[in-house]
């Protein structure tokens, strides 16, 4: 139910703003976009699955505060990255 190595790797890489970063908030939304589109697809097949639907909350919450939190900094950098995530609107 966890990304691969590869996929977190290349979030990385596609999401950083300088090199070496992986802390930046569009990387950290990312790679929570990775985790949370791969546990919507367990669910597909596992619909009774309610300890790992907890966990899929939690990082909706996360993705959610992360982006809160870059949208009051950086308006642009926020509509950027939801536009090349294809989230919201």
């Amino acid at each position: 139910m966890s990304i691969t190595v590869e996929d977190k790797a290349q979030a990385i890489k596609d999401f950083a703003t300088k090199d070496g970063d992986t802390g930046s908030p569009e990387v950290q939304v990312a790679i929570l976009t990775k985790r949370i589109t791969t546990l919507t697809e367990h669910f597909k097949t596992h619909k009774k699955d309610n300890h790992s639907r907890r966990g899929l909350l939690m990082l909706v919450a996360r993705r959610r505060k992360l982006l809160d939190y870059l949208n009051r900094k950086d308006s642009a950098r926020y509509r950027d990255l939801i536009a090349r995530l294809g989230i919201r609107r």
